[in-house]
Parts: structure tokens; C-alpha cells; sequence
């Protein structure tokens, strides 16, 4: 700072016109989370006792906004996931593979960014869900990325102003395959409303899986969806279409909430499945602030699904954390699910939320003992 002030100061002695520099800011920020991790059923092969890199999603990111004037802002977000055991990064090892963006801001005219970012369905309507820190109070799979497993290149966002409660968000995510402007290409939109306690939101989003004649199956602006034998018969899909809706009502401690979901997997010559494979899925949770330092969180999931096979899915998780600060905390989790039917490549395997983890059976218990430190 003193050098860059006596070069300042040296210019002006020149005679040199000095330009007048707008405020701006630049916040360094994270999620630090490890634990124990516990899973009964691991690909056929028994329990096995771990640590798991953060149920919360380590990470660590720059944002960054600068006043131009007129209530117009610049803003920029470049944040990074990675695993804390083995210090390697996550999002295919992608330096910045979370989110990394740019643009602007106006308050009549609201937000537009370009770069890699999330869908409007995830801004929305995810945190109403009840996903909270830990995120397996959601589809088994994550076949409908409730658990927000998957960002979004080459993305153009608009985001609305907050109207009364009420804000709109909508994406545009180019494939950028040539010859074929909608190959791989992905759209979202998304409407949420908010007042005091209750809070709303619905929207859908759709991905193009990529034209096999101009690029190989799988080519696409999205990260992949297929993470667990729940939907991986069909990750050959031509397209994907995600529809859904959550509803969250807080009464002075308590919060009860839910959402719904329909997912769609759509099927051309080059896939391997035939028709459309269909998912439904419901989940209700009731979080409890028992005082300010201990919250507790129960739900039930219930997805089944039709169309190219059929497979039922019941699934409880549970969690309780104390905060030792506003920074620190602990907690406990732990989940159990049973799976039957067909899940498109045989008998349907138990798999909780977006754990990722295949059991080769038709259940599954997973619990979690860690600390969680934010900055």
C-alpha cells in the first residue's frame, strides 16, 4: 500500500491526470469440514469405517464487487471445492470448479453474469429444501440434483430484482459445439417468493446430452448427473429435463418444509435404453432450533420411478449439530435407505442422497462424527 500511494503521488508531481477510483471490495472466504465416516454396505463388500472430506463441501473462494456508480455494480465470485484428506481439488479437478464468474449488477434492472455458475433451480428453490449444511435430505442418487451436484458452464444468468418478496432467475449455457448451436446446450428458470416465515419457489431446468453425430454422447455445458447405479442406466440419455418445487414455513424455532420433484431422461437411436425413464420424488423435513447453539434436522425421502424400469426408493436422515461458535460447530449425522424393483441395469441398489456410494444391496446405513470450521 505505501508504494503504491508514493506512486500515486509521484504521478500527480508529474503532472501526470489521475483517474478517480470507484470503492471496491475483495472477501476471502470458506467452508473447512471434516469426519468420520461410517457405511454399512459398501459395493458388496461389507462396512467400512473412513474419513469423509466434509459433508458441508470444503472449500474456499474470492468475491469481489466494485462501485460504478449510479447504484451499478461490478461483482466477480471464483470459488474452489477440494478434499481435505488428500488435499487434491474436486469438480474434475477444476481450480475453480464450484463457481467463477463476472458481470454486473444494477437494483432496477438486477443481475447478469457470465461464466460458471448454477442453475436458477438450485438459487431458488434448493434452499427451501431443507438440505441444509449436510446434504442427503434429498433423492436417493441425487437423480434430480437436489444435492446441487452438478454446475453449469459457459452460463449466461439473469437474476431479478426482489420484488416485494417475489425474484425471478433464468440461465442460458451454451454447448458450444460447432455446427450445432443446440448441442449440449442447457436452460433453468425459476420463480421464488418470500414472506416472513413462509417461503416458496418452483422451477425447472434442462440439459441437452450432446448430439452423437457432431460430438460424443455426453458432450454438454453440464456436469454429469449420473453419480450412482440409481440412474447411471441411463446416462447415455439425449436429453434431461428437471422440474421442481419447494415450500418452507417457520414458526418461531421450528421449520417444516418439503419439496417435489419430476425428472424426465429422454432417449434417441445413439442411447441404449429405450423410451423415457421417469422419476417422481417427495421429501418432507421439520428442522428444531432447541436453543441457538443445538439445531436438529429429521426427513423422509420417497422416490420411485417408471417409464424404461421401475424402482422404489425409502429413505431417513437425521443430523444434530452444536455450534460452538458462529464459525465452529459439530455434528452427528447418519441415514438409512431401501431400495427395491429394477433400477435399468438390474436389481435397484440402495444409495443415500448424493453419497455416491453403491451398496450391491437393497439397503444401506451411513452416520457421520465431524467438525466444521467457516471464514
Amino acid at each position: 500500500m505505501k508504494k503504491s500511494n508514493l506512486y500515486l503521488a509521484l504521478l500527480g508531481a508529474l503532472g501526470y491526470s489521475l483517474p478517480a477510483f470507484a470503492q471496491s471490495s475483495v472477501t476471502l472466504y470458506g467452508i473447512v469440514d471434516d469426519s468420520i465416516f461410517y457405511a454399512r454396505n459398501v459395493n458388496g463388500a461389507g462396512a467400512r469405517l473412513s474419513t469423509a472430506s466434509g459433508q458441508a463441501s470444503p472449500r474456499w473462494g474470492i468475491t469481489g464487487t466494485e462501485d460504478l456508480g449510479g447504484g451499478m455494480k461490478a461483482v466477480f465470485k471464483l470459488e474452489n471445492g477440494f478434499n481435505i484428506n488428500t488435499g487434491t481439488l474436486n469438480q474434475g479437478g477444476r481450480m475453480f470448479g464450484r463457481q467463477a464468474y463476472v458481470g454486473l449488477v444494477s437494483p432496477q434492472l438486477g443481475s447478469l453474469t457470465l461464466g460458471r455458475q448454477y442453475d436458477a433451480v438450485r438459487d431458488l428453490v434448493e434452499p427451501l429444501q431443507g438440505n441444509w449444511q449436510y446434504e442427503y435430505a434429498s433423492a436417493p442418487g441425487d437423480i434430480d440434483n437436489a444435492d446441487n451436484d452438478i454446475r453449469f458452464n459457459n452460463t449466461i444468468k439473469w437474476s431479478s430484482p426482489i420484488w416485494s418478496g417475489l425474484q425471478a432467475v433464468a440461465t442460458y449455457s451454451m454447448g458450444g459445439v460447432a455446427g450445432s448451436q443446440g448441442s449440449g446446450d442447457a436452460w433453468s428458470g425459476a420463480v421464488g417468493y418470500k414472506l416472513g416465515g413462509l417461503g416458496v419457489a418452483g422451477g425447472l431446468f434442462h440439459i441437452d446430452n450432446g448430439n452423437p453425430t457432431l460430438s460424443t454422447r455426453g458432450t454438454t455445458s453440464a456436469d454429469s448427473l449420473f453419480l450412482s447405479s440409481v440412474n447411471s442406466a441411463y446416462s447415455t440419455a439425449r436429453g434431461i429435463t428437471v422440474a421442481r418445487a419447494a415450500a418452507q414455513y417457520t414458526v418461531k424455532s421450528v421449520t417444516l418444509g418439503g419439496y417435489y420433484s419430476f425428472s424426465q431422461y429422454t432417449s434417441d437411436a445413439a442411447s441404449v435404453f429405450r423410451g423415457s425413464e421417469r422419476y417422481n420424488n417427495g421429501d418432507l423435513y421439520v428442522m428444531w432450533r432447541i436453543t441457538p447453539s443445538v439445531v436438529t434436522q429429521l426427513s423422509y425421502d420417497y422416490l420411485k420411478s417408471a417409464g424404461n424400469s421401475s424402482a422404489t426408493y425409502n429413505q431417513v436422515t437425521g443430523v444434530a449439530s452444536y455450534l460452538f461458535s458462529k464459525q465452529t460447530s459439530v455434528y452427528a449425522m447418519g441415514g438409512w435407505v431401501h431400495a427395491s424393483g429394477n433400477n435399468g441395469i438390474g436389481a435397484a441398489q440402495a444409495v443415500i442422497g448424493s453419497s455416491g456410494i453403491n451398496p450391491g444391496t437393497s439397503w444401506q446405513v451411513i452416520a457421520a462424527l465431524g467438525v466444521l470450521h467457516t471464514f
